[in-house]
């Protein structure tokens, strides 16, 4: 298997500024926290309690568990690692919004799926980093390419 992009988020270093669902928001023109959301997650028991941040957002898993349960193949994995979705063919059934472990896939109000695509075809990788990414002031939330390995621990963390 060869090299893949993902994102890698740190909980740890998250101040929930939610820069990341602004820069995609408008970069993309959909609403904040429509491909990228951060969640608060409260954790212990009075008076030992504390707050953690969650990343939703598509993964683009090792082994993404949207793609074969889409009827129409309108989901694709391409090379990279990046998984897309054509909008073209998608018929809105939400299979693959149940199939998804982050709830990442979205619906427009034609119906379609649409979730984040890493910015594929509006950002030079080799250059560039996705607007969410380059918005982070902590480096909470990282891209980079990846091998196997790497890319399943960051699946890990970032859940």
């Amino acid at each position: 298997m060869t090299d893949e992009y993902g994102f890698v988020f740190n909980k740890n270093l998250c101040i929930q500024c939610n820069g990341c669902e602004g820069a995609c928001a408008v970069y993309r023109d959909v609403p904040t926290g429509h491909f990228r959301r951060v969640k608060t997650v409260w954790q212990g028991r009075f008076p030992d309690v504390s707050r953690a941040a969650r990343m939703l957002s598509c993964c683009h898993c090792l082994e993404p568990a949207c793609i074969p349960v889409c009827p129409v193949t309108a989901i694709a994995k391409q090379p990279g690692g990046i998984v897309t979705v054509d909008a073209d063919i998608c018929i809105g059934c939400e299979a693959c919004s149940d199939a998804c472990p982050v709830d990442a896939p979205r619906f427009n109000a034609a119906g379609k799926m649409e979730k984040c695509d890493m910015c594929l075809g509006r950002v030079d990788f080799g250059a560039d980093r996705p607007p969410c990414v380059a918005t982070c002031p902590t480096g909470a939330l990282s891209w980079k390419k990846m091998t196997v390995e790497e890319k399943r621990s960051g699946e890990a963390a970032f859940r």
